[in-house]
């Protein structure tokens, strides 16, 4: 019997987590001092190189924020635009949802993408705001009937009742997208983070991994090597 068959524990689940591949490559080389002064370019680069590579779903990050006390939360969500020249990054939500409350009352965040395929992972961190009525109607109106069905069922992270009625304020709002084309939930809020830290790990297989972090100095960014 193998730990697939025997009963999930503590011990096994450790046994299987040590046995499993990490970095193993190969991975691509990335030598910090050939890259520039500021962050936008890196990360153009890295996800361009994601992108063409056919990494799953490069464009999903973990967006992280705290409330007003200081106590955290992260999920998962995808980047709906970037300023490369202002190191900005955009992302949309529900301002009801626990992540729009966290940051109305504190209007700072970080973001972070990893990709195992390429032992890459980028952090940025910033003050965040939330960008005019207009911006959020055009991300909206542009996504799939889908997408808009879902930003119409229900409220998002309430608490539910049950799948029943999941699937029934799920109909609603599938009726409700086809029968108003332009109609747009009053809390769906566009986002825009802009980075004051920068951060470019690459990993390496033999251990010798690389950080790269940017720091924002007035107009302009400072940069160094960090210890792996």
């Amino acid at each position: 019997m193998d730990d697939r068959d025997a009963p999930v524990t503590a011990e096994s689940l450790l046994r299987r987590m040590r046995a499993a591949p990490v970095l193993a490559g190969p991975l691509p080389h990335f030598d910090p001092r050939a890259a520039g002064p500021e962050p936008g370019p890196v990360f153009a680069d890295w996800l361009a190189y994601a992108l063409d590579d056919g990494v799953p779903e490069p464009h999903v990050m973990t967006l992280g924020t705290a409330d007003a006390a200081g106590r955290p939360s992260a999920r998962v969500l995808m980047l709906r635009g970037v300023d490369l020249e202002r190191c900005a990054f955009v992302f949309a939500s529900e301002a009801g949802s626990r992540k729009g409350r966290e940051l109305a009352a504190n209007p700072h965040a970080a973001l972070t993408w990893y990709w195992p395929r390429h032992g890459r992972q980028i952090r940025m961190a910033g003050p965040v705001r939330a960008l005019d009525a207009d911006t959020a109607r055009r991300d909206f109106l542009g996504r799939r009937d889908r997408s808009k069905a879902a930003g119409f069922t229900g409220l998002m992270s309430a608490p539910l009742a049950g799948p029943e009625a999941y699937e029934e304020e799920r109909r609603r709002a599938v009726e409700r997208v086809a029968a108003e084309p332009e109609a747009v939930p009053d809390g769906h809020t566009v986002y825009e983070l802009t980075a004051v830290e920068a951060e470019f790990f690459q990993g390496d297989t033999g251990g010798s991994h690389r950080r790269l972090r940017y720091v924002r100095e007035g107009d302009g960014w400072s940069r160094g090597l960090l210890w792996p």
